[in-house]
């Protein structure tokens, strides 16, 4: 695995640069992470693809060097999921927002969990709509401030690793980016996982979530990651009072949906 500082410029696409993301974001940071783990498998870049929405994290494939496809809101899952029937023999990486993949998205995140199709999903979780001025999202804690809802939120939001697991994925993980170290392996066996894989990035927005809830800048919010989350395995139900669980959540193996569908596809064509 590079060193922070590592040359993984043949992963980017230099041209594209500079990102549109804010100061502070912790889009660029996940993106070091993708290239770190593509750097690590030495995939060939020609049969990698990678799929995004609308939003912020939705931008990232601009920025990797891969075979890209920027997509309409909440329907990457939908053009992920086509192109890997297409192609089986490709690696899809789909990038995607709190709010692309789980609110508009969130019926294709249910079906392709639950057809256990081999993609890859990184959820790039700020906890707010970034790109189009930090409304409230699925995943904003209750009482957290929102340009949508300034006293606070009074919904419950969504678990995004209860809701994989609960789905069907096979992989489940969760990770910020305070923990730089581990985003490059969960994304890399997410990517070489043979199934419907997720990884839950718990990322700052300062623009817009840190402002309207008093988090402070970029580095305050990073430390507020790694106060407020616990690695696996669990600690005491006190410790744990205002925290998240980090870690690997599941990683196992089941059949997967378009190897299933080729096997139906050549039963159809038997003589009865």
């Amino acid at each position: 695995m590079p060193k922070v500082g590592g040359d993984l410029s043949e992963y980017l696409r230099q041209t594209s640069m500079p990102t549109v993301w804010c100061p502070g974001c912790g889009n660029g940071s996940v993106v070091r992470s993708i290239a770190a783990a593509l750097e690590k498998l030495k995939l060939d870049l020609d049969k990698v693809v990678m799929v995004g929405g609308i939003g912020c994290s939705s931008r990232t494939p601009f920025y990797l060097n891969l075979n890209g496809m920027h997509t309409t809101h909440g329907r990457a899952l939908a053009f992920a999921t086509g192109i890997k029937m297409a192609n089986p023999a490709l690696k899809v990486i789909v990038t995607t927002g709190d709010g692309d993949g789980l609110a508009i998205g969130g019926n294709h995140f249910l079906h392709a969990a639950r057809r256990n199709i081999d993609l890859a999903v990184i959820i790039y979780n700020n906890g707010t709509y970034g790109m189009t001025g930090g409304q409230q999202a699925p995943t904003t804690p209750e009482g957290f401030r929102s340009t949508t809802n300034l006293v606070g939120s009074i919904e419950p939001p969504f678990d995004v690793v209860e809701l994989a697991m609960a789905a069907g994925a096979t992989y489940v993980a969760r990770t910020t980016t305070f923990d730089f170290d581990e985003m490059p392996r969960m994304i890399a066996e997410a990517i070489q996982h043979p199934g419907f894989a997720v990884v839950e990035i718990l990322t700052q927005c300062p623009t817009y979530y840190g402002r309207m809830n008093a988090l402070g800048d970029a580095p305050q919010m990073l430390d507020y990651e790694k106060d407020h989350t616990a690695p696996l395995p669990q600690p005491s139900r006190e410790e744990m009072v205002g925290k998240l669980s980090i870690g690997v959540f599941r990683k196992e193996v089941r059949p997967e949906f378009t190897e299933r569908y080729a096997w139906f596809a050549g039963r159809s064509g038997e003589k009865k």
